[in-house]
């Protein structure tokens, strides 16, 4: 493994640690500031505060690097690009409801070779660099590999995915109606969560039609580097399709091919 790779993990974590503490500072505070932002989505000071520390390292540490993070968007350019969400899950954030978390994601020439997801209020963290595999921490501080289920069967799958109306943007309701059926088990567990259970081997699919880059990009390397695949709902690259299929591998073609058949 490259040094310098090495280096930028050990530099993610770094950034999560920070990210932990500013983020779980306001959780749970009564004086949480909350704003809407253009596209009626909540943002809190915590997402702001947490987003700004994460550059002002990224700027010290990375100063000829690129960064995209969810409220302040694109700073410079280069074949290297930090990808940032201070908090994703920032409705869960305000109400208390502990599964949110930061993503930290190093993106070289285009494809994420880096990635840390950090739950604090799950005292939970995972992380992946390419090459290397992928990795959490649970909550006594124990650190295990990741490793995707075996389950080849839609009939014996868990099924985690996003709510109804998300899929009619894609049209496809009738598509998500028929996976639900088919499933062995269904549950939303929200944001990040069901793609790192994927990694984990908790969980065999989940799937969500519209998403940005910093929703996901983190969450490519964790679950690729266990075993898993995560691609755009057509097949293709997740972060040019602004979509993310999310499965333990063995059955990503066939619920690929449910997906896309439309209604």
């Amino acid at each position: 493994m490259d040094d310098h790779v090495a280096d930028d993990l050990a530099l993610a974590l770094h950034i999560a640690d920070t990210a932990d503490r500013v983020a779980a500072s306001k959780y749970l505070s009564a004086d949480l500031t909350i704003e809407t932002k253009p596209d009626a989505s909540p943002v809190t000071e915590a997402d702001k505060a947490t987003e700004t520390a994460i550059r002002t390292i990224l700027g010290g540490q990375r100063p000829n690097d690129g960064i995209l993070g969810e409220e302040y968007g694109q700073e410079g350019d280069g074949s290297r690009r930090w990808i940032v969400d201070p908090i994703d899950g920032t409705a869960n954030y305000m109400r208390g409801v502990p599964i949110w978390a930061t993503l930290i994601a190093l993106e070289c020439d285009g494809a994420p070779t880096i990635g840390v997801v950090s739950a604090p209020a799950l005292r939970r963290r995972w992380w992946a660099r390419k090459g290397s595999g992928a990795w959490t921490r649970d909550p006594d501080g124990r650190e295990r590999q990741l490793t995707t289920s075996t389950v080849s069967e839609l009939s014996d799958a868990s099924l985690s995915a996003s709510d109804e109306p998300g899929w009619g943007y894609r049209g496809a309701t009738a598509a998500w109606q028929q996976l639900r059926q088919v499933c062995w088990r269904v549950r939303d567990y929200g944001d990040f969560l069901p793609h790192m259970l994927v990694a984990e081997g908790a969980v065999d699919i989940t799937a969500e039609p519209a998403l940005m880059a910093w929703d996901m990009a983190a969450l490519i390397p964790i679950v690729e580097e266990a075993g898993g695949r995560l691609t755009g709902w057509s097949g293709g690259d997740a972060l040019s399709e602004q979509s993310a299929l999310t499965t333990n591998g063995s059955l990503h073609e066939e619920v690929l091919t449910l997906l896309t058949q439309g209604p």
